[in-house]
């Protein structure tokens, strides 16, 4: 090691200086790096074969990957998804392969970022992996299911890693306190209890977060009288003052399905607790505005109309008031909702309704129900024969509203629950008049 690379090392982030260099020293992960654990006893066989690591930010996976660097006999090179396209990776396929015929000595390809590869990118790869020429490392945070090529992720064996507990964030900020080589043992550091829990609690299973809010207390706090830097819970509360909330595409897709499920499910608890995670991942609130406007249709319908009404009222307050709010009133709509009857009525018809549309030939409107308001309709015979349902007993006439191939055709049921309880009985009652209803008013006048 040079001078340069000697400074490089000793400036990086506490978080990087940090990472154990053995699978004894690796916090966490105990599901799959755990004594007996398969991946655990690949890598000490030198053994592992292509694989993708994935899971929320600063749970190991870099770092188990240059743990792998540091115990293998094989070569081992890193590059990033962003920064690297297939010219480099063609590169390093070569010498691998020249390092394979030559020496007899495999290469592991480190990954970083590898759902940022573009299709192509990963086909570039798929021979190499085939062949054995590299051993393939993915890391990511997504879900490779969703975010990376099929034909990369069939080739691969997939190991995911899980948020840190609480302890063992703890144990990971308590090891740099004291590691004088690499962490902070050198500054005479005093670490509260009470501060400790903090950091932990906030971390929310990143240790990555936890050293970054532990390295930024340490070196913005000024020694006391004996040269001791302590860092209390006030200290703490400044270096670190939001729960981490990791919200990757996979983990936006499964919260907002976990969200709207809850509403459908009248669990309003739920739903709340989805929508405070959602916001304090950033999302945007609109995105849930038009979410809770969407199921007040899907899921209560005219069960209870009023969701309608306080779900677009919600949705209004988000533009004119803004967060943080307007999450009241988007927590009174989702209240709303969820405590409504349900009835899914609606969304039955409009689908089946739209199938027939799409489906079936669409035959000519009936004469009695074309428009008559351009000269000359009379003539075509527009309008002939129309009964106005206005001059008839309870507002209400038998005849055909549809084509001659769509009659008989039902789309709206309504439900036995809430308002559409009063809604199936005005159907029935509207059945009692029949083809002889008889006008009343103006038109039995004429």
């Amino acid at each position: 090691m040079d001078l340069f690379t000697a400074n490089t090392d000793r400036l990086a982030p506490l978080a990087d200086r940090m990472r154990p260099a053995t699978l004894d020293a690796f916090v966490g992960q105990e599901h799959i790096v755990g004594p007996g654990r398969l991946l655990r006893r690949a890598i000490e066989t030198d053994s592992l074969t292509s694989s993708i690591f994935f899971g929320p930010p600063g749970t190991g996976k870099t770092t188990l990957a240059y743990i792998i660097a540091q115990s293998t006999g094989a070569a081992f090179v890193k590059l990033n998804a962003v920064t690297s396209g297939v010219k480099e990776v063609r590169a390093v396929i070569e010498e691998a392969e020249n390092r394979l015929k030559l020496y007899q000595k495999a290469t592991y390809l480190l990954l970083d970022e590898c759902h940022r590869w573009s299709r192509t990118q990963s086909d570039s790869i798929l021979p190499a992996i085939e062949k054995g020429i590299i051993r393939f490392i993915g890391s990511t945070t997504e879900n490779p299911f969703v975010s990376m090529s099929g034909a990369i992720v069939s080739r691969c064996r997939l190991f995911e890693f899980h948020p840190l507990s609480k302890e063992d964030v703890m144990k990971t900020v308590q090891r740099a306190v004291i590691d004088e080589e690499n962490g902070l043992g050198k500054l005479r550091l005093r670490l509260e209890p009470d501060a400790l829990d903090h950091i932990a609690n906030l971390a929310n299973g990143d240790a990555r977060s936890a050293l970054n809010a532990l390295e930024l207390a340490a070196l913005t706090t000024k020694p006391d009288d004996s040269g001791v830097i302590v860092i209390d819970l006030g200290v703490a509360e400044e270096s670190i003052q939001h729960r981490a909330a990791p919200c990757d595409d996979t983990q936006f897709y499964d919260m907002l399905s976990a969200f709207c499920k809850s509403l459908r499910g009248s669990d309003a608890d739920a739903a709340l607790l989805w929508f405070a995670r959602l916001i304090q991942a950033g999302v945007d609130a609109r995105v849930i505005a038009r979410r809770i406007i969407a199921h007040a249709s899907e899921d209560v319908g005219l069960a209870n109309p009023a969701a309608m009404v306080q779900a677009v009222t919600a949705a209004q307050a988000v533009d004119l008031i803004g967060m943080p709010e307007a999450r009241l009133s988007l927590a009174q709509a989702i209240i709303f909702v969820c405590e409504s009857h349900k009835s899914n009525s609606v969304v039955v018809a409009i689908d089946k309704a739209i199938a027939d549309a799409r489906d079936r030939v669409n035959e000519p409107v009936p004469l009695h129900l074309r428009d008559t308001s351009y000269r000359g309709a009379e003539k075509l015979g527009n309008g002939r024969g129309y009964k106005y349902a206005h001059d008839f007993p309870g507002h209400y006439v038998v005849q055909q509203y549809v084509p001659d191939d769509m009659v008989g055709r039902v789309y709206y049921r309504p439900s036995d629950q809430g308002q559409e309880q009063k809604i199936r009985e005005n159907k029935k009652s509207r059945r009692r008049y029949g083809e002889t209803s008889k006008p009343t008013g103006e038109e039995a006048d004429r």
